[in-house]
């Protein structure tokens, strides 16, 4: 007989976690999800049943077991139960996500097509799919296919015009080496002391996911303080990276085993400092500074002289916020095209000043000015 996915034990407590920032609800995942207010989720991270379709044991060419996935809540009697079960959950899911949310699931090829097709069908927008490659995948061992090194991830928005989804493309870039992330990623699979156990000394969950994969996800689409939900808990890797990342998180699990393990896990997590999980402010986001709050705050004095950062050309700044390069008076931008002779210039970047450190740049100066702001409005 095939055990429906969406059962709880009756046994299962209705929640394990005290603390309100970081639950764990045991139940099913629709009617936990259920109770959830609606539009009140930031990201999803779904890793449904994959259903593999196995109908017996693997095993390796000496006859030994392959510790496969087996369990009952992979297994489901047709396509089309599958195909009910998804659009149940990935309908809860809907239900609760913000309407600048988005979600991500991930699925080999056993289902992620049929996933894709379904949530194109109930409204969802797909950004991107995202490939992610083993480094150390599992071998085919009967010889008779391509060895399954990679699996799929899904993102998408809630709806197809959705607008202010969250994307943090700048910081993703700056730490790619000013590189645009790509659509492949590669993380090996989860081993090691990351891997949880059961008493047995044998993993605890089969298909448990990486933490650097998480993280990239996490990081990329998501804010600190902002909600993010785990339909299909596990041993908790996605509350563990996000509680770790500054993120709130509701994980929903149905197995007690998995739960517990997951909350023990998650409550060892320590929360990594704020100055290292601050949103990455881009020049379009970041508050106004003018250049005379730069002479206000004593970073720069009327008098002193500004120039290129190969001494080129020379200006002297005036107390009022302009500067003047002999007869012309103008703001920092106008009179740095102006010596160049250009129609343009960021007279941030270009003009610079002498300081004890040497020649600096008034815009790291300005960065110090909105440095203080942020700190001013952090304490407010």
């Amino acid at each position: 007989m095939v055990v429906s996915r969406r059962g709880a034990p009756s046994r299962a407590p209705r929640g394990l976690s005290k603390t309100p920032d970081h639950r764990i609800l045991v139940g099913d995942c629709v009617n936990e999800m259920s109770k959830l207010p609606a539009g009140s989720v930031d990201l999803i991270f779904a890793d449904p049943p994959y259903n593999l379709q196995l109908a017996s044991d693997l095993k390796r060419p000496d006859d030994s077991h392959v510790d496969a996935v087996t369990d009952d809540w992979d297994k489901f009697a047709s396509f089309a139960a599958y195909d009910a079960f998804t659009k149940e959950w990935l309908t809860a899911c809907r239900r609760v996500l913000k309407p600048a949310g988005t979600i991500w699931v991930i699925g080999s090829y056993h289902n992620i097509f049929r996933v894709g097709a379904i949530m194109q069908d109930m409204g969802f927008w797909i950004l991107n799919d995202v490939i992610w490659r083993k480094t150390n995948p599992m071998p085919n061992f009967r010889g008779r296919r391509f060895t399954n090194a990679h699996e799929t991830m899904i993102w998408a928005s809630r709806d197809p015009n959705a607008k202010g989804y969250t994307f943090n493309y700048e910081a993703l870039k700056a730490g790619n080496d000013d590189i645009q992330v790509r659509s492949d990623w590669t993380f090996p699979l989860c081993t090691g002391s990351e891997r949880l156990k059961g008493a047995d000394g044998k993993k605890l969950h089969p298909t448990q996911k990486p933490e650097a994969l998480l993280a990239r996800v996490i990081l990329s689409s998501s804010k600190p303080g902002d909600l993010v939900l785990d339909p299909f808990n596990g041993t908790g890797t996605t509350g563990a990276v996000a509680k770790k990342l500054g993120r709130r998180y509701i994980g929903l699990e149905r197995e007690k085993k998995y739960a517990s393990a997951a909350e023990k896990r998650i409550a060892d997590v320590e929360v990594v400092p704020s100055p290292s999980i601050a949103p990455f402010m881009t020049a379009r986001e970041a508050p106004r500074v003018a250049f005379a709050s730069l002479i206000e705050r004593g970073l720069v004095s009327p008098g002193a002289k500004l120039t290129d950062s190969k001494k080129r050309h020379k200006a002297i700044v005036r107390a009022d916020g302009a500067i003047s390069v002999g007869e012309t008076v103008g703001s920092i931008h106008r009179v740095g095209a102006l010596v160049q002779g250009l129609d343009a210039c960021n007279g941030w970047s270009f003009w610079h000043v002498e300081t004890p450190k040497g020649l600096m740049s008034i815009d790291d100066l300005r960065a110090q000015v909105r440095s203080e702001m942020a700190l001013l409005e952090a304490a407010e």
